[in-house]
Protein backbone atom coordinates (compact mmCIF):
# COMPACT_ATOMS: atom_id res chain seq x y z
CA UNK A 1 0.00 0.00 0.00
CA UNK A 2 2.81 2.48 0.62
CA UNK A 3 4.74 1.94 -2.69
CA UNK A 4 0.85 2.45 -4.24
CA UNK A 5 0.22 5.69 -1.97
CA UNK A 6 3.95 6.52 -3.13
CA UNK A 7 3.20 6.13 -6.85
CA UNK A 8 -0.02 8.09 -7.03
CA UNK A 9 1.89 10.93 -4.89
CA UNK A 10 4.35 10.91 -7.90
CA UNK A 11 1.12 10.83 -10.41
CA UNK A 12 -1.18 13.68 -9.70
CA UNK A 13 -2.69 13.58 -12.83
CA UNK A 14 -3.12 10.35 -12.55
CA UNK A 15 -4.08 10.43 -9.08
CA UNK A 16 -7.15 13.47 -9.72
CA UNK A 17 -8.22 10.81 -13.07
CA UNK A 18 -9.00 7.75 -11.11
CA UNK A 19 -10.52 10.16 -7.87
CA UNK A 20 -12.87 11.77 -10.69
CA UNK A 21 -13.79 8.06 -12.13
CA UNK A 22 -14.65 6.60 -8.97
CA UNK A 23 -17.06 9.48 -8.64
CA UNK A 24 -18.92 9.41 -11.37
CA UNK A 25 -19.07 5.37 -11.09
CA UNK A 26 -21.15 6.14 -7.99
CA UNK A 27 -22.92 8.54 -9.42
CA UNK A 28 -23.98 6.80 -12.59
CA UNK A 29 -23.57 2.41 -12.20
CA UNK A 30 -21.21 1.69 -14.69
CA UNK A 31 -23.60 -0.06 -17.75
CA UNK A 32 -22.25 -1.72 -21.36
CA UNK A 33 -23.34 1.71 -22.90
CA UNK A 34 -20.58 3.48 -20.67
CA UNK A 35 -18.00 1.54 -22.16
CA UNK A 36 -19.69 2.15 -25.89
CA UNK A 37 -19.15 5.95 -25.18
CA UNK A 38 -15.91 6.17 -23.97
CA UNK A 39 -13.24 7.55 -26.86
CA UNK A 40 -11.46 4.13 -27.69
CA UNK A 41 -10.07 5.68 -30.71
CA UNK A 42 -8.25 8.63 -29.09
CA UNK A 43 -6.79 6.22 -26.85
CA UNK A 44 -6.17 3.69 -29.29
CA UNK A 45 -4.53 6.73 -31.28
CA UNK A 46 -2.28 7.95 -28.22
CA UNK A 47 -1.15 4.58 -27.66
CA UNK A 48 0.26 4.15 -31.56
CA UNK A 49 1.79 7.74 -31.09
CA UNK A 50 3.57 6.97 -27.75
CA UNK A 51 4.79 3.49 -29.15
CA UNK A 52 6.10 5.04 -32.10
CA UNK A 53 7.50 8.22 -30.39
CA UNK A 54 9.60 6.33 -28.06
CA UNK A 55 10.54 4.54 -30.98
CA UNK A 56 11.82 7.70 -32.19
CA UNK A 57 13.81 8.52 -29.16
CA UNK A 58 15.61 5.28 -29.12
CA UNK A 59 17.04 5.26 -32.41
CA UNK A 60 17.67 8.82 -32.61
CA UNK A 61 15.02 9.54 -35.51
CA UNK A 62 14.54 13.24 -34.67
CA UNK A 63 18.47 13.69 -35.56
CA UNK A 64 17.67 15.92 -38.46
CA UNK A 65 15.21 18.15 -36.53
CA UNK A 66 18.10 18.36 -33.43
CA UNK A 67 21.00 19.34 -35.65
CA UNK A 68 19.32 22.09 -37.39
CA UNK A 69 17.83 23.82 -34.33
CA UNK A 70 21.44 23.18 -32.99
CA UNK A 71 22.83 25.54 -35.21
CA UNK A 72 20.73 28.64 -34.47
CA UNK A 73 23.48 30.69 -32.11
CA UNK A 74 20.74 33.18 -30.57
CA UNK A 75 18.63 32.05 -27.84
CA UNK A 76 15.96 34.21 -29.02
CA UNK A 77 16.04 32.32 -32.44
CA UNK A 78 16.45 28.96 -31.37
CA UNK A 79 13.02 29.52 -28.86
CA UNK A 80 10.97 30.88 -31.72
CA UNK A 81 12.05 28.00 -33.97
CA UNK A 82 11.34 25.45 -31.05
CA UNK A 83 7.78 27.53 -30.26
CA UNK A 84 6.55 27.63 -33.89
CA UNK A 85 7.52 24.28 -34.80
CA UNK A 86 4.89 22.97 -32.35
CA UNK A 87 2.59 25.60 -33.25
CA UNK A 88 2.79 25.01 -36.82
CA UNK A 89 2.58 21.38 -36.40
CA UNK A 90 0.38 21.07 -33.64
CA UNK A 91 -2.52 21.85 -37.15
CA UNK A 92 -1.64 18.55 -39.17
CA UNK A 93 -0.13 15.87 -36.29
CA UNK A 94 -2.19 17.16 -33.25
CA UNK A 95 -1.33 19.43 -29.78
CA UNK A 96 -0.17 16.31 -27.95
CA UNK A 97 2.17 14.69 -30.97
CA UNK A 98 3.44 17.85 -31.51
CA UNK A 99 4.38 18.52 -27.61
CA UNK A 100 5.87 15.04 -27.95
CA UNK A 101 8.41 15.71 -30.63
CA UNK A 102 9.45 18.96 -29.74
CA UNK A 103 9.86 19.49 -25.68
CA UNK A 104 12.04 16.14 -25.43
CA UNK A 105 14.00 18.49 -28.12
CA UNK A 106 14.06 21.82 -26.25
CA UNK A 107 15.05 19.89 -22.64
CA UNK A 108 18.23 18.23 -24.73
CA UNK A 109 19.34 21.71 -26.78
CA UNK A 110 18.75 23.79 -23.25
CA UNK A 111 20.72 21.45 -21.19
CA UNK A 112 23.41 20.30 -23.39
CA UNK A 113 23.94 24.74 -24.03
CA UNK A 114 23.94 25.33 -20.09
CA UNK A 115 20.70 27.20 -20.52
CA UNK A 116 18.32 24.78 -18.53
CA UNK A 117 16.61 27.98 -16.70
CA UNK A 118 14.75 28.24 -19.90
CA UNK A 119 13.55 24.90 -20.12
CA UNK A 120 11.00 25.77 -18.43
CA UNK A 121 9.06 29.28 -19.48
CA UNK A 122 9.95 27.98 -23.10
CA UNK A 123 8.45 24.48 -23.08
CA UNK A 124 5.22 26.61 -21.03
CA UNK A 125 5.20 28.72 -24.29
CA UNK A 126 5.63 25.34 -26.36
CA UNK A 127 2.02 24.16 -24.73
CA UNK A 128 0.40 27.27 -25.74
CA UNK A 129 1.66 26.21 -28.93
CA UNK A 130 0.54 23.52 -28.84
CA UNK A 131 -3.13 24.70 -27.76
CA UNK A 132 -3.70 27.77 -29.62
CA UNK A 133 -1.80 26.46 -33.04
CA UNK A 134 -4.13 23.44 -33.30
CA UNK A 135 -7.27 25.29 -32.93
CA UNK A 136 -6.97 26.42 -36.50
CA UNK A 137 -7.47 22.82 -38.34
CA UNK A 138 -10.49 20.39 -37.35
CA UNK A 139 -8.23 17.70 -36.74
CA UNK A 140 -5.59 19.58 -34.77
CA UNK A 141 -7.16 18.35 -31.49
CA UNK A 142 -9.21 15.66 -30.53
CA UNK A 143 -11.89 18.18 -29.31
CA UNK A 144 -11.55 19.98 -32.30
CA UNK A 145 -12.17 16.90 -34.56
CA UNK A 146 -14.90 15.78 -32.60
CA UNK A 147 -16.73 18.97 -33.03
CA UNK A 148 -15.78 19.51 -36.38
CA UNK A 149 -17.77 15.71 -36.78
CA UNK A 150 -20.71 17.35 -35.56
CA UNK A 151 -21.10 20.82 -37.18
CA UNK A 152 -21.24 19.60 -40.71
CA UNK A 153 -19.58 22.17 -42.02
CA UNK A 154 -16.80 22.53 -44.64
CA UNK A 155 -12.89 22.53 -43.77
CA UNK A 156 -12.83 25.90 -45.22
CA UNK A 157 -15.48 27.27 -42.78
CA UNK A 158 -13.97 25.77 -39.96
CA UNK A 159 -10.54 27.72 -40.96
CA UNK A 160 -11.91 30.94 -41.35
CA UNK A 161 -13.48 30.78 -38.08
CA UNK A 162 -10.58 30.00 -36.20
CA UNK A 163 -8.06 31.95 -37.76
CA UNK A 164 -8.46 35.30 -36.09
CA UNK A 165 -7.84 33.50 -32.77
CA UNK A 166 -5.22 31.48 -34.03
CA UNK A 167 -3.24 34.94 -36.13
CA UNK A 168 -4.09 36.41 -32.63
CA UNK A 169 -2.01 33.77 -30.45
CA UNK A 170 0.91 33.71 -32.67
CA UNK A 171 1.54 37.66 -32.35
CA UNK A 172 1.04 37.16 -28.44
CA UNK A 173 3.69 34.40 -28.33
CA UNK A 174 6.43 36.69 -30.60
CA UNK A 175 5.99 39.13 -27.88
CA UNK A 176 6.44 36.03 -25.22
CA UNK A 177 9.80 35.19 -26.74
CA UNK A 178 10.79 39.24 -26.72
CA UNK A 179 9.88 39.67 -23.56
CA UNK A 180 11.87 36.83 -21.77
CA UNK A 181 15.10 37.44 -23.58
CA UNK A 182 14.36 41.55 -23.19
CA UNK A 183 17.87 41.96 -21.01
CA UNK A 184 20.03 40.67 -23.44
CA UNK A 185 17.95 40.18 -27.18
CA UNK A 186 21.20 38.29 -28.12
CA UNK A 187 22.26 36.13 -25.68
CA UNK A 188 23.78 33.68 -27.24
CA UNK A 189 23.71 29.52 -26.54
CA UNK A 190 27.23 28.31 -24.97
CA UNK A 191 27.53 25.06 -26.65
CA UNK A 192 25.34 22.84 -29.43
CA UNK A 193 23.65 20.06 -28.50
CA UNK A 194 25.72 17.00 -28.95
CA UNK A 195 24.03 15.05 -32.22
CA UNK A 196 24.66 11.25 -31.78
CA UNK A 197 25.67 9.70 -35.62
CA UNK A 198 22.82 6.99 -36.60
CA UNK A 199 24.06 3.39 -35.53
CA UNK A 200 23.72 1.76 -39.32
CA UNK A 201 22.32 -1.35 -37.07
CA UNK A 202 19.56 0.41 -36.94
CA UNK A 203 18.47 1.52 -40.11
CA UNK A 204 15.66 -1.14 -40.04
CA UNK A 205 13.94 0.52 -37.01
CA UNK A 206 14.13 3.77 -37.96
CA UNK A 207 12.48 2.95 -41.49
CA UNK A 208 9.80 0.99 -39.83
CA UNK A 209 8.95 3.72 -37.33
CA UNK A 210 8.89 6.17 -40.29
CA UNK A 211 6.51 4.28 -42.28
CA UNK A 212 4.56 3.27 -38.96
CA UNK A 213 4.06 7.33 -37.80
CA UNK A 214 2.86 7.92 -41.26
CA UNK A 215 0.62 5.45 -40.81
CA UNK A 216 -1.02 6.63 -37.65
CA UNK A 217 -1.25 10.09 -39.65
CA UNK A 218 -3.47 8.76 -42.08
CA UNK A 219 -5.40 7.41 -40.02
CA UNK A 220 -6.21 11.05 -37.99
CA UNK A 221 -6.42 12.52 -41.54
CA UNK A 222 -8.65 10.13 -43.01
CA UNK A 223 -10.91 9.03 -39.86
CA UNK A 224 -11.10 5.81 -40.88
CA UNK A 225 -12.51 3.30 -38.64
CA UNK A 226 -10.11 0.93 -39.20
CA UNK A 227 -8.54 2.28 -36.71
CA UNK A 228 -8.37 -1.14 -34.83
CA UNK A 229 -6.09 -2.56 -37.55
CA UNK A 230 -4.02 0.28 -37.62
CA UNK A 231 -3.14 0.19 -33.81
CA UNK A 232 -2.76 -4.44 -34.70
CA UNK A 233 -0.85 -3.03 -37.20
CA UNK A 234 1.62 -0.46 -35.14
CA UNK A 235 2.04 -3.25 -32.24
CA UNK A 236 3.11 -5.68 -34.55
CA UNK A 237 5.57 -3.74 -36.33
CA UNK A 238 6.98 -2.54 -33.21
CA UNK A 239 7.15 -6.34 -31.91
CA UNK A 240 9.07 -7.45 -35.08
CA UNK A 241 11.90 -5.05 -35.16
CA UNK A 242 12.34 -3.91 -30.90
CA UNK A 243 9.90 -5.55 -28.61
CA UNK A 244 11.74 -4.48 -25.30
CA UNK A 245 10.36 -0.94 -26.52
CA UNK A 246 6.79 -1.99 -25.43
CA UNK A 247 8.06 -1.96 -21.78
CA UNK A 248 9.03 1.86 -22.03
CA UNK A 249 5.70 3.23 -23.31
CA UNK A 250 4.04 5.66 -21.16
CA UNK A 251 0.97 3.68 -20.43
CA UNK A 252 -0.16 5.95 -16.64
CA UNK A 253 -0.98 8.72 -19.77
CA UNK A 254 -3.11 6.28 -21.71
CA UNK A 255 -5.05 4.97 -17.90
CA UNK A 256 -5.36 8.80 -17.01
CA UNK A 257 -6.52 9.52 -20.08
CA UNK A 258 -9.48 6.67 -19.95
CA UNK A 259 -9.93 7.96 -16.22
CA UNK A 260 -11.37 11.18 -17.53
CA UNK A 261 -13.37 9.81 -20.60
CA UNK A 262 -15.09 7.30 -18.00
CA UNK A 263 -15.73 10.57 -15.99
CA UNK A 264 -17.52 11.81 -18.84
CA UNK A 265 -19.49 9.68 -20.13
CA UNK A 266 -20.55 8.78 -16.64
CA UNK A 267 -21.95 12.34 -16.18
CA UNK A 268 -23.34 12.47 -19.13
CA UNK A 269 -25.57 9.54 -18.72
CA UNK A 270 -27.06 11.00 -15.64
CA UNK A 271 -30.53 12.26 -15.84
CA UNK A 272 -30.57 14.85 -12.92
CA UNK A 273 -27.01 16.06 -13.79
CA UNK A 274 -28.23 16.16 -17.97
CA UNK A 275 -31.29 18.37 -17.32
CA UNK A 276 -29.14 20.55 -14.64
CA UNK A 277 -26.65 21.52 -18.11
CA UNK A 278 -29.44 21.58 -20.68
CA UNK A 279 -31.11 24.88 -18.25
CA UNK A 280 -27.56 25.74 -17.44
CA UNK A 281 -25.40 25.77 -20.55
CA UNK A 282 -27.38 27.60 -23.43
CA UNK A 283 -26.28 31.00 -23.97
CA UNK A 284 -23.30 31.00 -21.38
CA UNK A 285 -21.33 27.74 -23.76
CA UNK A 286 -17.90 29.94 -23.56
CA UNK A 287 -17.96 30.36 -19.98
CA UNK A 288 -18.94 26.60 -19.09
CA UNK A 289 -16.52 25.35 -22.07
CA UNK A 290 -13.65 26.98 -19.51
CA UNK A 291 -14.69 26.36 -16.78
CA UNK A 292 -15.66 22.63 -16.74
CA UNK A 293 -12.61 21.77 -18.92
CA UNK A 294 -10.56 22.95 -15.24
CA UNK A 295 -12.01 20.06 -13.39
CA UNK A 296 -12.55 17.08 -16.41
CA UNK A 297 -10.26 18.56 -19.22
CA UNK A 298 -11.40 20.11 -22.63
CA UNK A 299 -11.56 16.47 -25.01
CA UNK A 300 -14.36 15.35 -22.15
CA UNK A 301 -16.00 18.71 -21.35
CA UNK A 302 -16.72 19.02 -25.13
CA UNK A 303 -18.15 15.27 -25.12
CA UNK A 304 -20.57 16.23 -21.96
CA UNK A 305 -21.29 20.30 -23.05
CA UNK A 306 -22.25 19.47 -26.96
CA UNK A 307 -25.17 18.13 -26.87
CA UNK A 308 -26.53 21.21 -24.51
CA UNK A 309 -24.84 23.52 -26.73
CA UNK A 310 -27.08 26.15 -28.80
CA UNK A 311 -23.71 29.11 -29.86
CA UNK A 312 -21.02 26.44 -31.15
CA UNK A 313 -18.69 29.16 -31.77
CA UNK A 314 -18.66 29.92 -27.84
CA UNK A 315 -17.89 25.85 -27.57
CA UNK A 316 -15.48 25.37 -29.47
CA UNK A 317 -13.85 28.81 -28.43
CA UNK A 318 -13.88 28.38 -24.81
CA UNK A 319 -12.45 24.51 -25.18
CA UNK A 320 -9.64 25.74 -27.39
CA UNK A 321 -8.94 28.60 -24.77
CA UNK A 322 -9.48 26.99 -21.82
CA UNK A 323 -6.13 24.38 -21.49
CA UNK A 324 -4.21 28.09 -20.52
CA UNK A 325 -6.19 27.95 -17.22
CA UNK A 326 -4.68 25.20 -15.70
CA UNK A 327 -2.91 21.26 -16.31
CA UNK A 328 -6.46 19.57 -16.24
CA UNK A 329 -7.84 22.17 -18.65
CA UNK A 330 -6.20 20.31 -21.32
CA UNK A 331 -4.80 16.49 -21.70
CA UNK A 332 -2.10 18.18 -23.77
CA UNK A 333 -0.84 19.54 -20.81
CA UNK A 334 -0.84 16.61 -18.73
CA UNK A 335 1.77 15.12 -21.53
CA UNK A 336 4.15 17.92 -21.46
CA UNK A 337 4.14 17.47 -17.80
CA UNK A 338 4.79 14.22 -18.21
CA UNK A 339 7.47 14.45 -20.19
CA UNK A 340 9.17 16.91 -18.22
CA UNK A 341 9.02 15.12 -14.92
CA UNK A 342 10.47 12.15 -16.51
CA UNK A 343 13.56 14.05 -16.91
CA UNK A 344 13.79 16.17 -13.72
CA UNK A 345 11.21 14.32 -10.94
CA UNK A 346 11.96 16.21 -8.81
CA UNK A 347 10.78 19.24 -10.54
CA UNK A 348 6.91 18.72 -10.72
CA UNK A 349 5.54 21.71 -8.29
CA UNK A 350 8.30 24.35 -10.17
CA UNK A 351 6.64 23.18 -13.40
CA UNK A 352 3.20 23.72 -12.23
CA UNK A 353 4.08 27.11 -10.32
CA UNK A 354 6.07 28.14 -13.62
CA UNK A 355 3.21 26.53 -16.24
CA UNK A 356 0.33 28.42 -14.17
CA UNK A 357 2.14 31.94 -14.71
CA UNK A 358 3.02 32.13 -18.12
CA UNK A 359 -0.78 30.40 -19.04
CA UNK A 360 -2.50 32.21 -17.06
CA UNK A 361 -0.63 35.87 -18.90
CA UNK A 362 -1.31 34.43 -22.14
CA UNK A 363 -5.18 33.45 -21.20
CA UNK A 364 -5.80 36.96 -19.88
CA UNK A 365 -4.73 38.42 -23.16
CA UNK A 366 -6.95 36.25 -24.79
CA UNK A 367 -9.95 35.65 -22.92
CA UNK A 368 -12.07 38.63 -23.91
CA UNK A 369 -11.38 38.56 -27.45
CA UNK A 370 -12.31 35.12 -27.37
CA UNK A 371 -15.40 35.50 -25.83
CA UNK A 372 -16.28 38.49 -28.55
CA UNK A 373 -15.12 36.31 -31.03
CA UNK A 374 -17.70 33.60 -29.96
CA UNK A 375 -20.69 35.76 -30.98
CA UNK A 376 -19.54 35.50 -34.87
CA UNK A 377 -22.54 33.13 -35.57
CA UNK A 378 -20.65 29.50 -36.71
CA UNK A 379 -23.17 28.51 -38.97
Amino acid sequence: MKKVLLFLKKEPMLTVSLLAAAVALFITPPTAALLKDIDWRTLGTLLMMLCVLEGFKRENVLRPLVALASRLERMSLLSLFLIFGVFFSSMFVTNDVSLIIFVPVTILLFREGGKEKYILPVISMENIAAIRGSLLTPFGSPQNLFLYGQSGVSAGHFLLHMLPLCALSAGLLVLFVLFLYRKDPREGIRAQAAVAPWQPEGKRRRVVYLILFLLILLVIVTRTRLWPLAVILVLLGILAVDRRLLLQVDYVLIFTFLCFFVFSSSIARNGRIAGFLQRAVAGQEYWWAIGLSQLISNVPASIVLYPFTENFAGLIYGLDTAGLCSLIGSLASVINYRIYVREYPQNGGKFIKVFTLVSWAFFLLVVIPGYLLSRWPFF
